[in-house]
């Protein structure tokens, strides 16, 4: 796995995070990582699935306030 942070080749396993996913640690910024980072999903509390359909009905024309609206987040 890459480094998100420094771009390194080759991260650590690092133990595991609270929620059960891996944790990994650059070698050259000795940072810790999940490998949600950096994407999406990262620090979100909405499911993937949600996130799925928001996409889904921007694409289609709606607005963000009726997207807002229709799914409940704010």
């Amino acid at each position: 796995m890459e480094c998100s942070l420094c771009g390194h080749s080759k991260a650590h396993k690092h133990g595991k995070m609270p929620n059960g996913h891996q944790r990994y640690l650059g070698p050259a910024c000795r940072q810790t990582f999940c490998e949600e980072f950096d994407s999406l999903y990262y620090r979100r509390h909405v499911s993937p699935e949600q996130i799925r359909q928001v996409l889904q009905m921007h694409s289609e024309g709606s607005s963000l306030r009726g997207i807002s609206r229709t799914s409940g987040l704010a």
